[in-house]
């Protein structure tokens, strides 16, 4: 069973930062490559960054440079360090392994 678990969201204020991290089971976690996505309310799910099985990373226009997605192999964990975060990063962050994906992790930024 795959199972894919969300954890540090949390209330930040804009300018501040947060660490996301996704613990993956059930799958061979190094063939995959790893996604971040996130929905803010009443708007369509949109990705935030991907890193794929060589490391290479992609990013949305929006987070490009201060947001940093990285993958621990040995620990089946995928995470994304968010700085410089906006009211606009509100969301709920899902993290996700082709059609999988987790329940998701709020993040709320304070104005």
């Amino acid at each position: 069973q795959v199972r894919l678990v969300e954890s540090g969201g949390g209330l930040v204020p804009a300018g501040g930062s947060l660490r996301l991290s996704c613990a993956a089971s059930g799958i061979y976690f190094r063939a995959y490559s790893m996604g971040w996505y996130r929905q803010a309310p009443g708007k369509q799910r949109e990705l935030v960054a991907i890193i794929t099985t060589g490391g290479a990373r992609t990013y949305a226009e929006s987070v490009k440079g201060r947001f940093t997605i990285s993958r621990d192999n040995a620990k089946s964990t995928v995470s994304l360090q968010m700085n410089s975060l906006k009211f606009e990063d509100t969301a709920v962050y899902y993290c996700n392994a082709n059609e999988n994906w987790g329940k998701g992790t709020l993040v709320t930024v304070s104005s």
